[in-house]
């Protein structure tokens, strides 16, 4: 016989929760890469020499990233968002020209364009995702279109295959931004290799880690790896004769051999951990098959996502509630969800409504030499209508059998008395 149930019952309004205890931390640093670490400062002890960057470590994690890949070519930097600037940086793009960006990304994967006195076009999703689309992508593509940004969101794969038939078609390059797509595949191919570059963050919480913020910067084109290189490290003239000089004005983007000697460690955790995600959403969507206010979405077509967190849909025409309260009811009872995506999406955020990148200038969207519109502004209804309709789950590979059952009791719980009232 059925359990009666009643609002009461939800620890939201002071029943028993699901679940006391916290869901576990990751616990994805270990022995591992304290060993990794203590054997540099212990060289670095006996050699007197401190430890640096471009050195054996950097080398050994590119080298190794590049092989994860499947071949081509890896500069390791100090974040992803720098990566982004890099990439852009290495295309030698002429300024006031516009790139596209998809409208779901973290500010970091938008704040380089303008730096470089580019003009971001910011691309909506396609409908019930967090990912652009190439319907979306071509509806920007003006004379002034020089770079294409497509972000891979929550480790789902965007539609690479489509989005490259656009970007060929009218000869544009494209930057894949898989900073939380570590490991994710499209058609049985790796996001990173559908573009002409791609950008990886390393940062503490990513699939795998460089320490407290890094990221990697991967091409296929051995001469735009050479062109990456200098733009990460100030323009140094790596690969060219001897006499040559720094030949582009750059910052000094570089990781070092401290952090590479981490992500190296964590690099070769990096197919189990995907492996462990992929199985506990599988079982989370087995568990939670038959409800109607929350769902996971599907992917597109031929994709394997690799899960930085789980983004998950919900459902108000089959209740009374709307998203935030239904997200505050499954936090009480323990669930690690977020409500939404982030509190605002960065065309949105001041920086980019008030022009702040260069003083009060406006710039580069008032420069007099920007001959695209100075006005365009960029509504995204599909992006803002996901913003309504999905919340994100906190899952991870340190998530053992017994979290991935509280975490089906607690949707199906909150789903029995939410249906009911």
């Amino acid at each position: 016989m059925r359990q009666q149930t009643t609002t009461h019952s939800l620890a939201l309004h002071g029943g028993t929760p699901i679940r006391t205890a916290p869901f576990p931390n990751r616990g994805h640093i270990g022995a591992e890469e304290k060993a990794a670490v203590a054997a540099l400062f212990d060289a670095a002890i006996e050699s007197g020499i401190a430890p640096g960057y471009n050195g054996a470590e950097e080398i050994a994690y590119c080298e190794e990233f590049a092989a994860f890949m499947g071949g081509g070519y890896v500069d390791a930097v100090n974040s992803g968002t720098t990566g982004i600037y890099v990439a852009l940086h290495a295309l030698d793009l002429e300024p006031f020209t516009e790139v596209i960006v998809g409208a779901v990304t973290d500010p970091g994967g938008m704040m380089p364009i303008p730096l470089l006195n580019l003009i971001p076009m910011v691309a909506d999703t396609t409908p019930n995702s967090y990912n652009v689309g190439p319907e979306q992508i071509e509806a920007l593509i003006t004379p002034l279109t020089r770079a294409i940004i497509v972000p891979h969101i929550a480790g789902e794969p965007a539609d690479m295959i489509n989005i490259m038939k656009v970007a060929r078609q009218y000869g544009i390059p494209v930057i894949e931004d898989c900073s939380q797509s570590h490991g994710a595949r499209l058609d049985d191919k790796l996001v990173g290799t559908f573009g002409d570059i791609a950008v990886f963050s390393t940062m503490s919480g990513k699939h795998h880690s460089s320490g407290g913020q890094g990221g990697l910067v991967y091409t296929q084109d051995e001469m735009r790896y050479q062109i990456i290189r200098r733009a990460s490290d100030r323009g140094k003239p790596f690969f060219l004769p001897p006499g040559a000089t720094n030949v582009m004005a750059s910052l000094n983007f570089n990781l070092n051999d401290l952090a590479a000697a981490i992500g190296r460690v964590q690099l070769k955790k990096l197919p189990d951990i995907i492996d462990r995600r992929r199985q506990i959403v599988a079982k989370l969507n087995e568990g939670i098959a038959g409800l109607q206010t929350v769902t996971i979405p599907a992917p597109v077509p031929g994709a394997e996502p690799s899960y930085w967190f789980l983004r998950m849909c919900f459902h108000p025409q089959y209740t009374s509630y709307d998203k935030g309260t239904f997200c505050d009811a499954l936090r009480a009872e323990g669930l690690p969800v977020t409500t939404d995506y982030r509190a605002a999406l960065p065309h949105t955020m001041d920086w980019f409504t008030h022009r702040r990148v260069f003083g009060n200038s406006g710039y580069p969207w008032t420069s007099p030499d920007y001959k695209g519109d100075t006005h365009h502004t960029f509504p995204c209804s599909n992006a803002q209508a996901i913003m309504d309709t999905c919340f994100n789950l906190g899952i991870h590979e340190g998530w053992e059998e017994q979290d991935i059952e509280d975490a089906v009791t607690i949707f199906k719980k909150v789903e029995s008395v939410m249906r009911e009232t």
